[in-house]
């Protein structure tokens, strides 16, 4: 694995990658490594008042945003509909040209199987579709130049898989933990207009940052605690001294779906994320 690494972050929505990849993200473009998000729908069905062409623009701001707030490399939308994904040879394509033209050394995305919704199933899915054909198949897609080596591929627990994963790795993200929460911050029509929405709690959302801070806190506090199915990967990571001392992590599964060598490419991406943390 490279000494400095490219990482792309594949999921179905615009605030994914934050909510569930974005300390880690983070974590690793402090440290000049670079980091792309893939959002594979453009959001559009994301709202309750805001629809089409006016949401997908003020979405892809927020996007704009959010990629500031990470420090990542980039951050692309694909023109695919909110609620309309499907593991398609089109889209499986488009998932192969993206990772060859990142060359991605670690590939994050969703699971393949299982997933309350359909999207972020279908994303893990076509991502699984596509590991395949990403290294050495050079007949396949065949305007982009194959990877020599495939990348290794982690799974991130989508908010309906948080007790059906594996946390195989888990990093510590408390040194950045207010990028993380700036980064979700972002998407004001996410995490402070249609997720309280549909909670029955748009009334009680904040307006200064530091209460919406607070807010995010308790929000996706599933998502940034750590919890006791991580604590021997954490020990594993960075020592049973430093990990008595995380409180904030993100977790990812080992892809079933790995080709050869995915021991020794696990063991130089923690090598490398102990390293970025200061290990």
């Amino acid at each position: 694995m490279a000494e400095s690494l490219k990482v792309i972050v594949i999921f179905a929505h615009p605030d994914e990658g934050e909510k569930y990849a974005g300390g880690t993200s983070a974590l690793l473009a402090r440290r000049g490594h670079a980091v792309k998000f893939l959002s594979l729908t453009n959001g559009d069905g994301g709202h309750f008042e805001m629809s089409g062409g006016e949401l997908v623009q003020r979405r892809a701001e927020e996007a704009k945003r959010a990629q500031a707030a990470l420090g990542i490399a980039e951050y692309e939308i694909l023109d695919n509909h909110d609620g309309s994904l499907l593991p398609t040879l089109e889209l499986r394509n488009a998932i192969i040209k993206q990772i060859r033209e990142w060359e991605a050394d670690v590939v994050i995305t969703f699971h393949p199987e299982g997933g309350a919704h359909a999207d972020n199933r279908y994303a893990g899915k076509a991502v699984s579709d596509a590991s395949a054909f990403v290294a050495l198949v050079q007949n396949v897609v065949p305007d982009t130049r194959t990877l020599d080596k495939p990348p290794l591929y982690l799974l991130m627990p989508d908010y309906s898989m948080k007790k059906r994963y594996r946390a195989d790795v888990v990093v510590g993200i408390d040194g950045v933990l207010e990028s993380k929460l700036l980064g979700c911050g972002a998407h004001e029509s996410q995490f402070f207009e249609y997720q309280p929405w549909t909670k029955g709690r748009l009334d009680e959302v904040p307006e200064a940052w530091e209460s919406r801070r607070q807010w995010l806190l308790r929000d996706i506090a599933d998502f940034l605690h750590v919890s006791e199915e991580m604590a021997s990967s954490l020990v594993e990571m960075y020592g049973e001294q430093r990990a008595s001392r995380i409180r904030y992590a993100e977790p990812f599964e080992i892809a079933s779906y790995n080709s050869g060598g995915t021991e020794e490419r696990v063991r130089l991406f923690i090598e490398k994320l102990a390293e970025e943390a200061g290990a």
